[in-house]
């Protein structure tokens, strides 16, 4: 693929400035890691050739490519609580880490504390004190062989969240991972990591938010790993509420043991360019998924979601259900895959892409699909995209509502089907207000 050296050069520099700031004790596994990574990354760079490359087909991500990013050593920051309660869904008591440009905050974090026997803590301090699920997982799932961005995320790797339960270890209360880019007064590049292992009949709800405080352009390469143990339940939010001209690329990688339950829901207020790469690889019979999402983009921002669905056992099931709201001239891309491998009988896999679209400007890829290599399977897709219908707002204009009101209405309860889903308060909360504040027209015709 097409590189550009100087920028490139760049990323190199820096490793090596956060080599000298590693512990002189660490784990030999963990520098073998890091050093394949960095060594892959050399040789893939970031996917700036899209001929040929189906999976970067819509996004062009030269201007991430084409940037001069530097990498702040230092993770310590001037942030106060109140800087995140503002931005950012808050409980008291849920069980809060806080990260700031990639490092663990123990000032900022709080709430709940995690039940004995449950690991909720710094990646970082993890791997120091015991790292032996941490070496078991880290990079086993999220794979970097064919990802210059999760190569380079990998060559990073320092600090993060670490969840694991053992087995039968429910957590009652929901954990929220917050990752907060500040403004170090010019373009930087955070690599955030996250780890959660749900041993066998475990459960918890994990909230993964990413906030920005910055005025700056950033760049945040984050990567998750989730691994589901068998009858283990999993619910997951990711929230992307950085700031409008931020680059943020996310992967996250989900395995799943018999019987297990993965449900995801994600939401996505525009940047410059965003984008989340989710592959779930449903393992073993009777394992199920929900991927819900819902993104919101105006002006020209871009965002892209790629979801991939594997279904590698008989007896598996995937529901995909994702929305998208685009004004102004953005634009989204949505690429769906199932896949049903040999052997895969009984799958049931269903999907369907639905988007309002507010301008003529705006733009639509969509492309959900299907490869199934088994009989006996039950699987269908779908995409639609509309505006809003004249007879709606004829309505809603005859009562008496003003044209960007009944919009905001209209807007309301076309994502009410992903929102309404969301079972914790303060999530929903927060994104029902972010859904129309993404949308500066609409705020500004209200008068807001």
């Amino acid at each position: 693929m097409a590189k550009t050296p100087a920028t490139y050069d760049t990323y190199l520099a820096e490793h090596r400035e956060f080599e000298k700031g590693l512990p002189t004790q660490r784990p030999e596994w963990l520098e073998r890691t890091r050093e394949r990574a960095l060594s892959r990354f050399r040789e893939l760079g970031f996917p700036t050739a899209r001929r040929g490359n189906e999976a970067w087909k819509y996004t062009n991500v030269a201007p991430i490519a084409n940037a001069s990013f530097s990498y702040p050593l230092n993770g310590a920051s001037q942030v106060e609580p109140a800087d995140l309660t503002g931005i950012a869904p808050w409980d008291d008591t849920w069980i809060n880490l806080v990260f700031v440009n990639g490092r663990y905050s123990q000032a900022l974090s709080g709430g709940q504390a995690a039940p004995d026997g449950a690991r909720v803590t710094s990646l970082g301090a993890a791997i120091a004190a015991d790292g032996g699920v941490i070496e078991e997982h880290l990079a086993q799932h999220a794979t970097f062989e064919h990802d210059g961005f999760t190569a380079l995320n990998t060559a990073f790797i320092r600090d993060g969240a670490l969840v694991h339960l053992p087995d039968g270890e429910p957590l009652q209360s929901p954990l929220h991972l917050i990752f907060v880019t500040t403004d170090s007064g010019q373009p930087a590049v955070t690599y955030p990591r996250t780890l959660v292992v749900a041993g066998a009949h475990s459960k918890v709800t994990v909230v993964e938010t990413y906030v920005s405080l910055s005025a700056t352009p950033n760049f945040t390469n984050a990567v998750t790993e989730i691994v589901v143990g068998d009858g283990a339940q999993v619910e997951h939010y990711r929230l992307l509420l950085e700031s409008a001209d931020a680059f943020h690329v996310g992967t996250s990688r989900v395995y799943q043991g018999r019987d297990s339950t993965f449900a995801s829901t994600s939401f996505a207020r525009g940047v410059a360019i965003g984008r989340h790469d989710l592959r779930v690889l449903l393992d073993a019979p009777g394992s199920s998924c929900l991927l819900r999402g819902l993104y919101v983009t105006s002006g020209t921002q871009h965002m892209d979601n790629y979801l991939n669905i594997d279904h590698a056992k008989p007896h598996t099931t995937s529901r995909l259900k994702y929305k998208g709201i685009l004004d102004g001239a953005s634009r989204a891309v949505f690429g769906g895959m199932v896949l049903v491998r040999p052997g895969a009988v009984k799958a049931d896999a269903q999907q369907t892409d639905k988007n309002l679209i507010l301008s003529d400007e705006a733009e639509l890829d969509s492309k959900p699909g299907l490869e199934i290599y088994a009989d006996d399977v039950q699987c269908g897709h779908g995409a639609t995209a509309g505006s809003i219908a004249e007879d709606a707002m004829f309505y809603m204009r005859s009562r008496g509502l003003d044209s960007e009101t009944a919009t905001a209405y209209l807007i309301r309860g076309f994502a009410s089907e992903i929102t309404d889903a969301i079972d914790l308060e303060p999530v929903r909360a927060c994104v029902e207000a972010a859904i129309l504040g993404a949308l500066p027209r609409i705020q500004a015709g209200r008068g807001s």
